[in-house]
């Protein structure tokens, strides 16, 4: 029986800023390794027999999705979804796609790190006989400590290679999770899984026919957009919000854990991640330009400057071009109460970072002031900004490296290194690197107002219109 890797690629990873941030969460960040944890996830079924996959994101995230996976060169389904649903409706968008060859469906979310690839495979394998069986299959992480902070299943009556599922745990004391590892009967949840699509929605049709009828009726009228698969998006909207342990898992009576111990985890805040990083003989993991003196047992991460630190111990510090966290490793949880706040004051590093990601390559907003701003704008070979107007800003631009196609009002023409052109209020235009290597210039806003949404788009490559 053929599998479909099912990607979840969805979510926030707010306990991760000021890495990770809403337009740009920790699955498409290089947090562990030099792919991004997305690329690390999709690579890792290079050793199983997949035949398919579907990557499952927000209509914010479609083009890191498709720029990262096509860097792999494991384009597959893409599936946007209007509105965060939580897991069961968006696994059962799947199920319903690949439903005419009803594959095993095996769900994996795109945040996770698995150190052991070998013995993630043969527990994969090991749980293939179980789904074809009709079996929904979850992977239960073999404890190696104590854990607050993730749920637990308890394995029950053995079944072939896993155990029938006892129960779901949620988030136990601490006291409670040395029971549950002194216990050996009791597994991290993971968030993973494998069955058939048709028993994954005959299931959830049985326990939630609410969600199943939404997702069925939203995937009646779809639309192909690029890479992308769209839902009918009112439909969606009117599906409740549930996972897929509440909604499914809990309720059915052929739920089968089987065990993985393949150095797991699901890098849930910066402690967790430093757990897992290679450490100098001081305890020490330090990412960018760092020097250490006197210090220990610490997480240090610069983006560009140079960060010194000095008689230092059990610290998180990450700093970002708008950003800088100090934390103590005890307390780093607490970094997506600074997101919320952040958020709360309509503050825009919660959000985004000041360099910015797009279709066509990326923007830096290197300064700013009363009435003015200056970014810094890299556009990959073969990319086209979109042809656009501003009702309250003109633009200066000055080419730094490659050539730029430039459309300025009736005019179209091509700008080499140290040309520029300015851009009145109210004028059409358009920006295109037509050449094989980056281009690179300096663009100068000046007006009266100078956000993101003064944008009026006519023409656009990548949908945006």
């Amino acid at each position: 029986m053929s599998i479909c890797a099912v990607i979840m690629a969805g979510g926030s990873g707010t306990r991760l800023w000021p890495l990770s941030r809403a337009s740009h969460p920790k699955q498409f960040l290089s947090l562990h390794g030099k792919n991004t944890m997305l690329q690390e996830t999709v690579n890792r079924l290079d050793g199983l027999n997949i035949s398919s996959s579907i990557t499952i994101c927000n209509e914010e995230h479609r083009f890191f999705v498709a720029e990262q996976l096509r860097e792999v060169e494991k384009l597959g389904s893409i599936i946007l979804e209007p509105v965060g649903k939580n897991t069961a409706p968006a696994i059962a968008l799947a199920a319903f796609h690949s439903i005419k060859e009803d594959p095993l469906l095996l769900v994996l979310a795109a945040d996770h790190v698995i150190q052991d690839n070998a013995a993630f495979e043969k527990a994969v394998s090991a749980a293939i006989p179980l789904a074809e069986s009709g079996k929904l299959v979850t992977f239960g992480i073999v404890p190696n400590e104590p854990h607050a902070g993730y749920g637990y299943i308890k394995g029950g009556k053995a079944c072939n290679s896993g155990f029938e599922v006892d129960k779901f745990v949620e988030k136990p004391s601490l006291d409670l999770a040395k029971e549950y590892v002194a216990s050996t009967e009791y597994y991290w949840n993971s968030g993973m899984f494998l069955f058939k699509a048709s028993r994954y929605l005959e299931e959830l049709n049985n326990c939630r026919p609410d969600i199943y009828e939404a997702c069925k009726n939203s995937l009646d009228t779809t639309e192909s957009d690029l890479d992308f698969l769209r839902i009918n998006k009112e439909k969606f909207e009117a599906c409740p919000s549930d996972s897929i342990d509440y909604a499914v898992m809990e309720r059915t009576e052929d739920a089968v854990v089987v065990p993985m111990d393949a150095d797991w985890s699901d890098i849930g805040s910066w402690s967790s991640l430093w757990d897992i990083s290679k450490k100098d003989e001081n305890g020490n993991t330090a990412h960018g330009d760092v020097l250490l003196q006197n210090s220990n047992n610490s997480y240090i991460r610069s983006d560009e400057k140079l960060v010194a630190v000095v008689g230092i111990d059990d610290l998180v510090i990450v700093d970002t071009k708008d950003a800088l966290m100090v934390a103590h490793r005890d307390s780093v949880q607490d970094a997506k109460i600074i997101a919320q706040q952040l958020k709360s004051q309509s503050r825009t590093e919660w959000e985004s970072h000041r360099e910015v990601h797009r279709p066509w390559g990326k923007y830096d907003s290197v300064d700013s002031g009363d009435g003015y701003q200056v970014k810094r704008i890299t556009v990959k070979p073969g990319a086209k900004l979109s042809v656009q107007m501003h009702h309250h800003r003109a633009e200066h631009w000055i080419v730094v490296s490659g050539t730029a196609k430039v459309t300025n009002g009736d005019k179209t023409f091509l700008l080499s290194e140290n040309e520029s052109t300015y851009i009145p209020i109210g004028v059409i235009h358009a920006l295109e690197n037509s050449g094989k290597t980056i281009l690179e210039l300096i663009e100068v806003q000046s007006g009266s107002y100078l956000g993101e949404d003064d944008i009026v788009r006519f023409e656009d490559k990548y949908g945006r219109v």
